[in-house]
């Protein structure tokens, strides 16, 4: 058979909408309905404002089931319950650490020279928006086993990590297989990681004036004092990328709110900050949907098929002019289409947090321009931009100069030999010290996410029977074949979708790909203000227009307009941009 991406673009297309409607109907499972202890109902406001605006732990979003989807409930499946037990016995076989070292390990730096860093960053500030399973269990911990030639510094021996923490809704006594886990953010949408998942978050965000949030006379976030991290939603793994980011879309929410409030000068704070935190996560969205998602999956059927997704096959012109032409999500787009859960409540799945495992986009190494003439300014390493470090980076240049500098470098391909040296010897702020990328393998096999070839035969692929038939690389087969003791069942699926060949244009592996092309669509498609509440009367037309009408360039250009020369003739952000200077 010739790979989907290999046909012609007609045919490329119609096996996108097969895969997707397949997967719709065989690859979605419901973890709610395994044992749990009742839990409190969230309550509806008394003023009815739960009904037009997200709430802040993401509650009522579906208005009969009001708990779907919403802070510390669970993540759903995309593959059978039955095939996520545990295999305890087999936890440490093949060893994280030796797969990390052996694998992962980068060479030299490979860089995906299709993308910007903004790129990296950018996932990462999404990723915080959809999930997170906490810092885990600082009382069970799991001992990564160091064999005798490993080069682990004795001072952090052993190495320890927390465990997932145990999902509190399992009944006592519940030997929890299959195991379910609790998504400690909300699963929808609705930019969490910029506003929080719960109203304390919120209100210490918020000026309490003209709907705004909080931020500094000098362009910068307040900090928050407890850890020296800017004061954000999720502060999770921060590095300067987060930074810029998060500062960017704190100015476009301030932005809307002026905008609101020019169109509807009699509204209050609450009604001004409700209506521009919609109309921000919107943008958010439609932003990954037709602009990171095209960078990073370079193939014309994607640009078409993601392009679909938001306004139609019809095309955005066609929408803008004539409107929808009836429910169908193919011709007029998902995007205020009815609402369709399909064969599960909806929810931030475990094999969709297992394909974003994209750490290879990281350098370990930054480099720090001057706009105004491009010269270099200073470098730094990935420790040195990331934590309660990131302040000093940001206060030493102009956000304009980090935004350029981020614009015309690469992130990592995602691939093996290519994870950042500095994440394989972890630091964190809080003095422990661990292999992230073994980590990464341990957590898949800890929650029951399946192997590789049994993961693709799930989804809808075909097994593979030679470790040729992961990689054409024959000095990556051999390695694989050597690490997993020469069993192809063995392969853990972040290492054969890191080891797989990719489509043309691609920067992750077709494996990854099937779990987007279900989820990518279902995160606009269940939730009710992307599809039948998407309307003028819960986000104004203002809003619907404000959504249409901007993009990652229009707002970088609004806030940084010192960026705009670097930006001449680039139509998507997070591509490269031009280089300006000698």
């Amino acid at each position: 058979m010739i790979p989907w991406h290999k046909l012609p673009l007609p045919f490329a297309l119609l096996e996108l909408i097969g895969f997707r409607n397949r997967m719709r109907q065989q690859n979605l499972y419901d973890t709610e309905t395994l044992p749990a202890q009742s839990r409190p109902q969230p309550q509806p406001s008394p003023d009815g404002q739960h009904l037009v605006s997200r709430t802040p732990e993401g509650s009522f979003n579906d208005l009969q089931q009001p708990r779907m989807g919403m802070v510390n409930t669970r993540f759903g499946r995309n593959v059978p319950l039955d095939a996520t037990h545990v295999d305890v016995a087999g936890l440490f076989t093949p060893n994280p650490r030796e797969v990390s070292r052996i694998l992962l390990s980068r060479e030299q730096f490979i860089p995906a020279t299709t993308l910007n860093l903004l790129a990296a960053a950018w996932i990462q500030f999404e990723t915080h928006d959809w999930f997170w399973h906490g810092r885990g269990d600082a009382h069970r911990r799991w001992n990564i086993p160091l064999e005798p030639n490993d080069p682990w510094p004795q001072e952090h021996r052993p190495m320890e990590v927390a465990r997932t923490a145990v999902d509190p809704t399992r009944p006592d006594g519940d030997i929890a297989q299959p195991p379910t886990f609790i998504n400690q953010v909300t699963h929808w949408w609705d930019a969490s990681q910029l506003y929080g998942s719960s109203a304390d978050t919120i209100h210490k965000l918020r000026t309490h004036s003209d709907g705004k949030l909080l931020i500094q006379e000098n362009g910068l976030l307040p900090l928050n004092s407890a850890n020296g991290i800017d004061l954000v939603g999720f502060d999770d793994n921060w590095w300067v990328g987060l930074t810029l980011l998060h500062t960017l879309f704190v100015k476009e929410h301030n932005a809307i709110c002026d905008r609101l409030q020019e169109g509807y000068p009699g509204w209050d704070d609450d009604t001004l900050f409700e209506h521009a935190r919609k109309i921000n996560a919107a943008l958010m969205a439609k932003i990954h949907t037709v602009e990171w998602t095209p960078a990073i999956l370079g193939h014309p059927a994607l640009q078409i098929s993601m392009d679909a997704n938001w306004w139609g096959l019809l095309g955005e012109r066609f929408k803008e002019l004539i409107g929808r032409v009836g429910d169908s999500e193919e011709l007029s787009g998902i995007v205020g289409s009815p609402t369709d859960h399909h064969t599960a409540p909806y929810a931030i799945t475990e094999e969709f947090v297992a394909v974003y495992r994209m750490h290879p986009l990281m350098p370990d190494e930054f480099n720090f321009y001057r706009l105004k003439d491009g010269s270099l300014a200073q470098t730094a390493d990935l420790h040195q931009v990331s934590g309660n470090r990131t302040r000093q980076l940001a206060e030493s240049m102009p956000l304009a100069d980090l935004f350029y500098s981020f614009g015309v470098s690469h992130p990592g391909a995602i691939s093996l030999h290519n994870y950042p040296r500095l994440l394989q010897q972890l630091q964190r702020d809080n003095g422990e010290v661990f292999d992230l990328a073994a980590v990464d393998v341990l957590r898949d096999r800890e929650r029951g996410v399946p192997r590789y070839n049994q993961f693709r035969s799930l989804i809808g692929r075909e097994k593979v029977r030679r470790f040729e038939d992961i990689t054409s690389n024959p000095r990556w087969a051999e390695e694989l074949r050597r690490v997993y003791n020469n069993d192809i069942d063995q392969v853990d699926l972040m290492v054969g979708m890191f080891a797989e060949d990719l489509p043309e244009g691609f920067g992750f592996s077709d494996t990854a790909f099937r779990i987007f092309i279900l989820m990518a669509s279902r995160r606009l498609k269940s939730d009710r203000f992307f599809t039948k509440d998407y309307t003028a009367e819960v986000y104004t037309q203002l809003g619907l227009d404000w959504i249409d009408n901007n993009s990652m360039v229009t707002v970088l250009k609004r806030h940084y307009p010192a960026v705009a020369p670097a930006l001449y003739g680039v139509e998507n952000a997070f591509a490269p941009w031009r280089k300006l200077g000698g």
